[in-house]
């Protein structure tokens, strides 16, 4: 009965919760009949949601305007590097958060929509007809917020299993954090990697697999606190993860799993060359999907919370200010779901693309 009773209760939540929005939206349908400051509210908060997803050149913390009006931002610089004729090291705090330009060595820099143009002294940008900026950019190299926790988050896992696998050389009961990784790691191994992949093969993915699981969690864990980290939803990050699983299954494949893309057994000749097209680009299809899941997810699930939480500003009302904000604390506790799970989707759909590229006749 409790069971029912909560389901109840939360499906009549959500659906008041969905009444007052759309009440609120039919009430002021006609975005020119709105008050200009809750134009300007809605406008912030979507203006904000980009920035959140953003990566970015400082570690920014929060920001505020002081009894001048004047905006103050609490945070750390990071550096850039840039190539421009030779390389090019300063603090990006030479940016004040993109609201100045950078002068270095007698060159001129402005950061417009998160990168980096090349300008002169008063940081002029030109555009074209379809109203793109048509200045320089340098090859930036710079070590930007995501890069800083992606480093951080390599080191930590560098630690953490090597002080697992000291305890392991004294004692085969695991100790401190391994008592919790242990789980993990036998998990991935007997019921990831062995019936994807086999035993008599897996052992030589496992290092992939566990480092990819690992780090696709901990990174999404990362991007669900206050930090503003959304490392998984660049899509140069799941490009790079998707692009070592392919490698790894393109170079590691034996015969017969090209026999299976160009010269199928057991299918006519004339098929044959109608589906080798097919299967070949179903090898580039395969990691482009691991790419776009991943980073639609996490994206997905973060523009929702964060909206989710900007109506508390627009509603304005003891009724709906409370509702989104339990809407966004029962939503937080489903990407904590999320964020294993996309570690789990990455890690047994990669196990399953290096089954099939070693794969031999013997395992049917």
């Amino acid at each position: 009965m409790r069971s029912k009773f909560s389901i109840k209760s939360i499906t009549f939540l959500l659906f008041l919760v969905s009444f007052v929005a759309v009440a609120q939206h039919n009430g002021q349908s006609d975005a020119k009949n709105l008050p200009k400051e809750e134009k300007d509210l809605k406008t912030s908060i979507k203006e904000y949601i980009d920035h959140h997803l953003l990566d970015s050149y400082d570690f920014g913390l929060f920001s505020y305007k002081n009894d001048e009006g004047k905006k103050i931002h609490i945070g750390a610089p990071l550096p850039v590097i840039l190539w421009d004729g030779g390389l090019k090291v300063f603090s990006s705090s030479k940016f004040h958060y993109g609201e100045t330009v950078a002068e270095v060595d007698g060159s001129y820099y402005k950061m417009y929509h998160n990168k980096i143009y090349k300008t002169d002294a008063t940081g002029a940008i030109s555009y074209d007809a379809e109203h793109h900026p048509t200045n320089t950019k340098p090859l930036d190299f710079s070590i930007t917020k995501n890069v800083v926790f992606i480093f951080l988050v390599a080191l930590l896992m560098f630690f953490m299993f090597k002080k697992m696998a000291k305890n392991y050389k004294n004692n085969p009961l695991p100790k401190g954090v391994g008592r919790f990784l242990e789980p993990i790691i036998l998990y991935i191994r007997d019921d990831i990697a062995i019936p994807n992949i086999g035993a008599k093969h897996y052992k030589k993915y496992m290092s992939y697999l566990l480092t990819v699981f690992f780090f696709v969690w901990i990174i999404n864990l990362l991007g669900l606190t206050p930090l503003g980290v959304n490392v998984t939803n660049n899509i140069a990050v799941t490009f790079v993860l998707s692009l070592i699983t392919f490698l790894l299954t393109t170079f590691t494949a034996n015969k017969n799993y090209w026999g299976h893309i160009f010269w199928m057994p057991g299918v006519p000749k004339l098929m044959r060359i109608v589906l080798a097209p097919i299967e070949v680009l179903g090898m580039f299809i395969k990691p482009f999907s691991l790419m776009i899941r991943l980073y639609a997810n996490i994206t997905a699930g973060h523009i929702v919370l964060m909206s989710i939480i900007g109506l508390m500003f627009i509603f304005k009302s003891w009724i709906g200010s409370p509702l989104s904000f339990g809407l966004a604390f029962a939503l937080s506790l489903l990407e904590l779901l999320v964020a294993a799970l996309q570690a789990y989707i990455f890690t047994m759909l990669s196990a399953l693309y290096f089954g099939s590229a070693v794969e031999e006749h013997d395992d049917h």
